[in-house]
């Protein structure tokens, strides 16, 4: 499950590095390409809640071969791809189909395969897992497109996954329920439109705003703004109706006495759910964090993707120490407690961050600060993982992971969406405000706005070689002028979201104190993790409450 997770991972965060040489590979826009990020995103979303179920009616053993095949072959044609609309169907259809598998069946299988301790060690190791990938992903790819290609990205993840699938035969091989019931066909369809509208509705609203339209959403020849308005606000509101209709649908499938594709007791769980919660805002908070931190590094302070990666370390070697090796101080302090304290860590790092922020900042000044905001993630993700699935009963593991992944995956959409425009805006308001002030022009509101987005869409100067290549179109005087502004608006931007982040930081610490103060005690084991079909614990309906 680590190493399956450590692919994933790694494929999604080597792309990004390699989005400028794809362009000119490809001979098209960074749009285009972004487009692939967005649909990859957009892919695993929606399939991710249906997904997760299927563990319910086949062989996790076998799903997990499966989807291991389709994601190598999904691997292969991305690799060799000749066009974007290739490189489109393998990594974010085909690649993205696979991984919306892969993730919620991970945590299905160590729910299913451990208990207590070992159960918390082991989603501690696969958060520390989680935490190298995302730090190596840009430093391999860097390594890859600079030395090489950027389609050794993909080719090498074809060995990693014939390496995994040798250990797909430890998988527990029967299916987790005894009943094979058939898909619910309606329920798939409401989550599928749901989590596809919510996720599109974040990523549209740092480009065409969240109410009021910023610019024209145009799709082929036809704009879409109804009444002036952004397309995200529909897109949000088409989400939060399909999900409320799921819920209703699912009740009445259960008073029908059908199988719903989650089971109600699962939406109404109450420790269960404010686990949900909880990794949801830290979802946030981990997709906000990693969007801007390694823009300001390469676009203010000049460093590589090798660079960022190492100036990254701390944060995943302080996310894997705590995460694995802290499970034992629940013996001495509650889940709870050890969750509220990885969030005030987190919450310190952030804000020694925002302390340090200006032209002297080194690696060496911010490996205390990064670390610090590494090990409150880790304790946060090693207790609240295990918590959340313990809430719910074991036969209903794939149904819960299902729910708690496409819930991260909206949070960490929420995240990239809020904290990465909210970043962008105050960097480009920035750039305009001193160049109007060095001038001494003074303009509205309306029209300042009006210039943040003409330099949005003139030029995407937010990283170090697309300042530069602007910059290089300058005289010498306009040039000194704008690399001050550039930086210093840089500066401002990177204060202001840091400080953005600590308060959602605050929501998350508010989420946590409805955590049960123990972790909720559901059904037995089973006396075999290999035969999920023995005997069953004695259900207990009793929530355990703080």
């Amino acid at each position: 499950m680590s190493l399956t997770t450590f692919l994933v991972v790694v494929n999604a965060s080597l792309m990004n590095v390699a989005i400028p040489t794809m362009v000119d590979e490809f001979d098209t826009s960074v749009t285009v390409i972004q487009g692939a990020v967005s649909l990859y995103s957009l892919v695993i979303a929606a399939l991710i809640l249906p997904a997760g179920t299927l563990p319910s009616r086949r062989s996790p053993r076998y799903v997990m071969a499966v989807a291991l095949t389709v994601y190598a072959g999904g691997t292969l044609v991305a690799a060799i791809s000749w066009n974007t609309t290739i490189l489109y169907l393998g990594w974010s259809l085909v690649q993205g189909s696979a991984a919306a598998v892969i993730f919620p069946l991970t945590f299905t299988v160590l729910t299913v395969s451990y208990e207590d301790d070992d159960r918390a060690k082991a989603f501690g190791l696969l958060a520390g897992v989680h935490g190298i990938g995302s730090t190596l992903g840009p430093i391999i790819g860097g390594a890859l497109t600079t030395y090489a290609s950027w389609r050794w990205g993909f080719s090498l993840q074809i060995l990693g996954v014939g390496i995994v699938l040798f250990f797909v035969q430890y998988v527990i091989p029967n299916p987790l329920s005894e009943t094979c019931s058939s898909l619910d066909k309606g329920g798939t369809a409401l989550s599928i439109v749901g989590a596809t509208s919510l996720v599109a509705g974040f990523l549209l609203s740092g480009k065409y705003g969240w109410l009021v339209e910023r610019r024209s959403f145009v799709v082929g020849e036809m704009q879409f703004n109804p009444f002036g308005t952004s397309p995200a606000i529909w897109f949000l509101g088409v989400g939060l109706l399909a999900f409320a209709a799921f819920v209703q649908y699912e009740r009445r499938m259960e008073r029908a006495g059908k199988s719903p594709l989650v089971p109600l007791h699962v939406l109404t769980n109450r420790p269960f759910l404010a686990g949900v919660v909880t990794y949801n805002i830290r979802s946030i908070v981990s997709a906000g964090f990693m969007f801007i931190f390694p823009v300001y590094l390469q676009a203010v302070l000049g460093y590589t993707a090798f660079e960022t990666g190492l100036a990254l370390l701390p944060y995943s070697i302080a996310s894997i120490i705590f995460a694995t090796f802290t499970v034992s101080w629940r013996k001495y302090i509650s889940p709870k407690t050890l969750v509220q304290v990885g969030i005030v860590c987190m919450g310190f790092g952030l804000l020694v961050l925002y302390e340090q922020t200006g032209p002297g900042q080194t690696i060496s000044r911010m490996l205390i600060p990064v670390a610090l905001y590494g090990a409150g993630v880790g304790l946060i993700v090693a207790q609240i993982s295990n918590m959340t699935m313990s809430a719910v009963p074991t036969a209903n593991s794939p149904e819960a992971s299902g729910v708690l992944n496409v819930s991260s995956s909206i949070g960490f959409a929420m995240g990239t969406a809020v904290v990465g425009s909210y970043f962008l805006g105050q960097f480009y308001g920035g750039v305009v405000d001193r160049v109007l002030r060095a001038e001494h022009v003074t303009v509205s509101t309306e029209q300042r706005n009006d210039l943040v987005i003409a330099l949005e869409d003139a030029a995407e100067t937010a990283t170090e070689a697309t300042q530069q290549q602007f910059l290089n179109q300058l005289t010498p005087t306009q040039r000194q002028l704008l690399e001050g502004v550039f930086e210093a608006a840089m500066f401002d931007a990177q204060r202001a979201t840091l400080l953005l982040l600590v308060l959602v930081v605050l929501l998350l610490l508010i989420a946590s104190t409805f955590l049960p103060r123990q972790i909720p005690e559901t059904d037995e084991r089973t006396d075999h993790p290999e035969s999920p079909q023995g005997s069953p614990r004695e259900t207990s309906e009793t929530a355990v409450e703080d």
